[in-house]
């Protein structure tokens, strides 16, 4: 077994919620008469912890304005997030993972409470004996969430892999000197992913787990 430690993103990699993220921060927007960002904007901070995500997505945001940009991005992400789904095939190929022995833990940008009331929704945490957030950690792509995951579960990083749907996953990735794996079906597209030269990528689950299972 490589990877002893496989580390996933959560939002646009395990629950299919990109587009919901995206619409939360336009509708935050105009209700508070900022300027809206396209699509694209808003789809390339994900995964940021959510200050950072909403200063980047909002560059004119000023600091007096972001806690009132958090608290209506909160209340429009918050009333729907109950109907999103898990990508097709993410419990099956995590409970293989599991039954493989491999440790899986999460990374995500979400806060600990949006992760636990994910977990909650998605049925997905007993596959997750660990988990980071960015309200307990340096949003990515600073490497400690995965510097904390490995010192608590004793694993090298050449025994670690992050999977994640955005540059930032990959870039946090190499600054903790693992290995990443971007999938297509998040928020970044394609071309941007292999900018960042993930040692694979993948356009849907079922073959990142025939990856994870051949390699990892």
């Amino acid at each position: 077994m490589k990877y002893e430690l496989v580390v996933f993103d959560w939002d646009g990699t395990l629950l299919d919620s990109a587009g919901a993220i995206v619409r939360a921060i336009q509708a935050s927007c105009r209700d508070l008469g900022l300027p809206v960002p396209d699509d694209a904007r808003a789809r390339h901070v994900i995964g940021l912890g959510l200050a950072d995500a909403m200063r980047h997505a909002v560059p004119d945001l000023t600091p007096e304005q972001v806690p009132a940009m958090v608290e209506r991005y909160r209340f429009h992400y918050l009333s729907g997030d109950h109907a999103l789904t898990l990508f097709d095939g993410v419990p099956a190929m995590l409970a293989r993972l599991q039954a493989a022995g491999h440790i899986l833990a999460v990374a995500t940008g979400k806060s600990r409470v949006g992760l636990e009331r994910a977990f909650d929704h998605s049925g997905l945490r007993p596959f997750f004996p660990a988990s980071r957030c960015a309200d307990e950690c340096h949003s990515k792509p600073h490497p400690q969430m995965l510097e904390e995951l490995m010192a608590e579960f004793g694993v090298a990083p050449a025994s670690t892999v992050m999977i994640g749907d955005t540059s930032h996953d990959l870039l946090m990735a190499r600054n903790a000197g693992v290995d990443g794996l971007a999938v297509t079906y998040g928020a970044h597209p394609h071309d941007h992913l292999l900018e960042h030269a993930p040692l694979a990528s993948f356009d849907d689950v079922a073959g990142l787990e025939r990856w994870l299972l051949a390699n990892g």
